[in-house]
């Protein structure tokens, strides 16, 4: 019997990327669930799965397009990141589905929203948090912004949705 293994990342009909980060026991703390500096490292993970292009012999989505390291001369640079905790995420085997999309695709900086959930496939379905995080490309030599290219405008529109407007008190 033959079985199809479906792709890691997806874009499934509501345009967002889903990629399945697995939870590590580290990523716990005292309290037994995820700690909020491990969930950064959770949203940074999917993260460069979805935008860093793959090494030789391995697959990714059609958004991975970045090359990485300073000898491509352009960096990624972090300006803002805002994460609203919506419920404690606890250990479990499923992988999280972390959905991406872009708020916004500006002259040299993306907006990028995720929604950080349960694996589709759990018994339970929850919504853990909700961030953004903007990004900015610069010039590796000199800390210049660079403008977004083409290549980058065409793969990454596809995932342009509305931005996360978060719950202030």
């Amino acid at each position: 019997m033959s079985m199809t293994i479906p792709p890691l990342e997806r874009v499934l009909d509501d345009g967002r990327l889903h990629i399945p980060i697995q939870l590590r026991w580290g990523d716990l703390d005292a309290f037994n669930h995820v700690n909020n500096t491990a969930m950064l490292k959770l949203l940074e993970e999917a993260r460069v799965r979805a935008f860093w292009r793959p090494a030789p012999g391995e697959t990714g989505p059609a958004t991975a397009i970045l090359d990485s390291g300073l000898s491509h001369g352009m960096l990624t640079l972090i300006a803002r990141q805002e994460i609203e905790y919506l419920a404690p995420v606890p250990y479990q085997r499923h992988p999280l589905d972390i959905q991406m999309w872009f708020g916004k695709l500006g002259g040299s900086s993306i907006e990028v929203c995720y929604e950080v959930r349960t694996d589709p496939a759990a018994e339970q379905h929850s919504l853990y948090a909700r961030a953004t995080t903007v990004i900015v490309l610069v010039e590796a030599a000199s800390g210049r912004p660079v403008r977004l290219t083409p290549e980058m405008r065409e793969a990454w529109s596809p995932l342009l949705g509305e931005p996360l407007v978060y719950r202030r008190n």
